[in-house]
């Protein structure tokens, strides 16, 4: 009779019709319970992760980037400051000057429309032109908000810090030279202006 035997022992027929016996190492561990003495490998050698069939898997989704909510700004006319929101967190506030009676800076919703660094005055009643400097009525930046094609109103330096606070511009909203730079890089095409009482 023929008899193989599966873990350790071969036996081999002989021309004879004798069986005898072989002892070779074990090829595999036929017991389910015990564990294998060796990480099974990948064709490389590179040893498999090995998870229980009991251990719970985490299926993780890829990162999530949230997307971050836009710079808007708020100008209080009535309390001479502007406030730089992202979201409802507001990020800084600023004092500024604002149009005086005759020429109050327009209550509404706006929009950025220019930028300029070291902007050219340019006199709306007389034509006059001053190149950039320390006497340039728009200080070292130029943030536009409104314009009827003639006339522009906007965020600007100033060449008199010590009327920040007060109602004396025609229109626009004058900032320190240091406070409207900060402002400016904040900024960009298409930031919402919102100016209330």
């Amino acid at each position: 009779m023929m008899r193989f035997g599966l873990v350790g022992t071969v036996f081999l027929l002989t021309f004879s019709g004798r069986a005898i016996a072989q002892n070779t190492p074990p090829l595999l561990s036929v017991d389910p319970v015990a564990p294998l003495t060796a990480p099974p490998t990948t064709p490389l050698g590179i040893p498999l992760p090995t998870v229980s069939p009991n251990t719970p898997v985490m299926v993780t989704s890829p990162a999530f980037t949230p997307v971050e909510e836009s710079i808007r700004l708020v100008v209080q006319r009535g309390k001479r400051r502007v406030l730089v929101y992202r979201g409802t967190t507001v990020l800084a506030k600023y004092p500024i000057a604002v149009g005086k009676t005759g020429w109050e800076t327009p209550i509404g919703d706006f929009k950025v429309l220019t930028k300029e660094e070291n902007p050219v005055f340019k006199s709306f009643k007389t034509g006059m032109i001053i190149e950039p400097g320390p006497d340039n009525p728009l200080g070292v930046r130029w943030i536009g908000i409104w314009t009827d094609g003639k006339t522009q109103l906007g965020f600007h330096g100033t060449d008199q810090p010590e009327l920040i606070g007060k109602a004396v511009s025609h229109g626009c909203i004058r900032m320190h030279n240091k406070d409207v730079v900060a402002l400016y890089k904040l900024v960009e095409m298409g930031t919402m202006v919102t100016v209330q009482k």
